[in-house]
């Protein structure tokens, strides 16, 4: 249990490895890990005892006669002193290691050492060990990558400055993401409140919200809900019901808000539409209007266009930008690599 549990621990292994060297009466029990990704090994220990200069040497020191060394050795089997260096010399300490991988571009060394004699038996308990060993490598391997992507998304999402809060039927914030978070303190237009409600500034925006939570806690699959908070800077929410679990963060969260807020104002949005499409600084105020959904005559009124002139820019834009229409065009604005800027 403490080495499928030691996954979660830090330092990892530490219960394990204190048990290890209790259990098979050496003075040092240890593993080092080598990822195909990182150059240098992640070197665990007991809670006892330093690294002797030879188990250095072995594990640790010059990379590359380490990895030599350990690539010959058979996984599962376990290894004396002798068996890995000729000539240990005296004062080298009693060592069995055994090598094992998870078939994932990550494998360990398990080393357990003392002065004193090393029995059979410990040979026969790191075997017995080994194929639990390699379940906690690949466990290990499969957090490694599920933080990869998550960092990689979660990186994603910051940059188009999506993020998300879940809430509780009475509005109050149970949980969110960093960006969420940002985006709550810099906004003005959504706050926590007093009690961690959250609170849009607009009272209409307020009552929408209420309702909305009130809706989903009736009827957890009621339909999501767009909402505009503001459009210069743009901040859009999605109001939906709770249908992920661990958003809830195991209270009673009912709903969950997705946010996105632009970083860039309407201006300098339009003077990157000018850098990326060609545009001229009109025609781009007017796409990135329509981009946010107005029509060209919302648009036109906006920018205080005539209607004829405002469709006589939005060929123009469309020409320009490749889009085929209104859909196209916010499509290649919203998604393109503007979202990233």
């Amino acid at each position: 249990m403490p080495l499928h549990d030691g996954v979660f621990e830090q330092p990892m292994w530490h219960t394990f490895l204190a048990r290890l060297r209790q259990v098979a009466g050496v003075s040092y029990a240890g593993i080092v890990l080598h990822s195909a990704h990182a150059a240098d090994p992640v070197r665990l220990t007991s809670a006892s005892g330093e690294w002797s200069p030879v188990l250095h040497s072995l594990f640790s020191d010059r990379a590359e006669e380490s990895d030599a060394r350990r690539m010959k050795m058979r996984e599962g089997r376990v290894y004396s002193l002798e068996e890995l260096v000729e000539g240990a010399g005296t004062g080298a300490p009693n060592l069995r290691a055994m090598r094992l991988g998870s078939g994932s571009g990550l494998d360990a060394a398990v080393v357990v050492a003392s002065e004193d004699e090393i029995g059979a038996d410990v040979a026969n308990l790191l075997t017995a060990l080994a194929p639990h060993l390699t379940v906690a490598l690949r466990v290990i391997a499969a957090m490694e990558r599920e933080r990869a992507r998550s960092e990689l998304s979660a990186e994603a999402f910051a940059r188009m400055n999506f993020g998300w809060i879940s809430l509780d039927a009475k509005c109050r914030i149970v949980d969110c993401d960093a960006q969420a978070e940002r985006l709550l303190q810099q906004s003005g237009a959504l706050r926590r409140g007093h009690y961690d409600r959250l609170t849009p500034a607009a009272p209409a925006v307020d009552r929408q919200l209420t309702a909305l939570v009130r809706e989903f806690t009736a009827n957890p699959r009621g339909r999501p809900r767009a909402i505009n908070l503001s459009h210069d800077p743009w901040i859009d929410i999605l109001v939906a019901p709770l249908r992920i679990e661990a958003l809830a963060g195991g209270t009673d969260a009912v709903a969950v808000v997705y946010i996105r807020g632009d970083r860039s104002s309407s201006a300098d949005r339009a003077e990157q539409l000018v850098d990326l499409f060609d545009l001229t600084p009109s025609e781009a105020r007017l796409a990135w209007s329509m981009a946010q959904g107005l029509s060209i005559a919302e648009a036109a009124e906006e920018h205080g266009l005539t209607i004829e002139t405002a469709r006589n820019y939005s060929k123009k834009i469309y020409a320009k930008t490749g889009a085929r229409g209104q859909v196209d065009l916010v499509r290649h604005v919203l998604t393109g690599v503007l979202a990233l800027a």
